[in-house]
């Protein structure tokens, strides 16, 4: 009988994301960030942002998490390991460190619920309805009348 793998609490994934926010490609701005995805099937998928010289081609770390869980799961077919259930932010120089408008919509396309950063040290987690009120998915295409 194999054991189950462990779910990281929200302290854990915020150490996760700081660990890849270590290994960011930041010439520019020199201001790492981290990001720690938990899926829905117990993932833990992590990303650092890689900029650009191209400021505009700069790929932030909660969308680096994203496209490697998508490459990391085993098609359409798996819903649970394209589905966020929370990601964990962190940048090395700002506290609390949430993540940008694009980034946000990234997020919401694949179900995040939630967003943990550190507070004064420690993590705060926040309802993602909080974070993008109002927010545009999925599910506003499927009716066009609105």
């Amino acid at each position: 009988m194999t054991t189950p793998p462990q779910v990281p609490d929200d302290a854990q994934l915020l150490e996760l994301a700081r660990e890849a926010a270590t290994k960011a490609y930041i010439p520019y701005s020199t201001f790492p960030v981290g990001a720690a995805l938990l899926t829905a099937s117990g993932e833990v998928v992590q990303g650092c942002n890689v900029e650009n010289a191209s400021y505009g081609l700069t790929i932030c770390a909660e969308r680096t998490a994203t496209t490697r869980m998508i490459v990391s799961s085993d098609g359409p077919d798996d819903a649970d390991a394209r589905r966020i259930v929370k990601v964990a932010i962190v940048g090395l120089k700002a506290s609390p460190c949430f993540p940008c408008g694009a980034c946000r919509q990234v997020l919401h396309e694949f179900g995040c619920q939630s967003v943990i950063v550190e507070e004064d040290g420690a993590p705060r987690a926040y309802p993602f309805a909080e974070i993008l009120p109002h927010g545009f998915g999925p599910a506003d295409l499927e009716n066009p009348e609105g």
